[in-house]
């Protein structure tokens, strides 16, 4: 009896000191080896939002489509990573955040200072124009890479960079054809295909 109840205040005391760490996984936060998991709260997803956990060289590690609006939390085992370092990306319709952590001998560490948001590129086709919209609140670059789609495959049709404003707006107008618009942004590449 005395063993099961100093099992229940372990347990307890555990549940309290994840409940905290859970408030925020972007606060700095160590994690020892007798914690199996790190606990991970994102507030405001929606279904279709992607996580992912990627390593530095762009390796992804794990990847899971939200399913639930709202809060999502969930406990993830990143002691047992190798020593580095790493990052959740939640990708969300307009914008993709990324929260980097460090492994270290199994202590992981959040880098608040490092999290960061991009946004990313909105398309809209109407009456054979294509809008283009992005923010960049840091003057960030994006390229646009513009292809039709041929007999033998994709061929480029139009490529330019904007830089230098946070609100980027381009208009395009497209021929009756199948496009692929590559985006080139923060070092990330995203495409979008358009039937016109």
């Amino acid at each position: 009896m005395k063993n099961l109840i100093l099992y229940i205040k372990r347990s307890a005391l555990l549940i309290t000191a994840l409940s905290t760490l859970l408030s925020n996984a972007t606060e700095t936060s160590t994690f020892k080896d007798n914690i199996k998991k790190t606990a991970l709260t994102l507030s405001n997803v929606k279904p279709g939002d992607l996580l992912t956990i990627q390593d530095t060289n762009g390796v992804t590690l794990y990847k899971e489509l939200i399913e639930i609006e709202g809060t999502y939390k969930k406990g993830f085992d990143l002691n047992s990573l190798p020593n580095g370092n790493y990052f959740f990306e939640l990708q969300k319709a307009f914008e993709v955040q990324t929260i980097p952590f460090t492994v270290n001998n199994k202590l992981v560490v959040f880098n608040k200072a490092e999290k960061s948001t991009t946004f990313l590129p909105y398309t809209r086709l109407k009456n054979n124009m294509l809008f283009v919209t992005k923010l960049a609140p840091n003057n960030e670059a994006l390229k646009i890479s513009l292809f039709i789609e041929n007999t033998s495959g994709f061929e480029l049709i139009h490529t330019e960079e904007v830089e230098g404003i946070q609100s980027i707006e381009k208009v395009y107008k497209l021929q009756k054809g199948n496009y692929k618009i590559v985006f080139n942004s923060n070092n990330k590449e995203y495409t979008k295909f358009i039937n016109n």
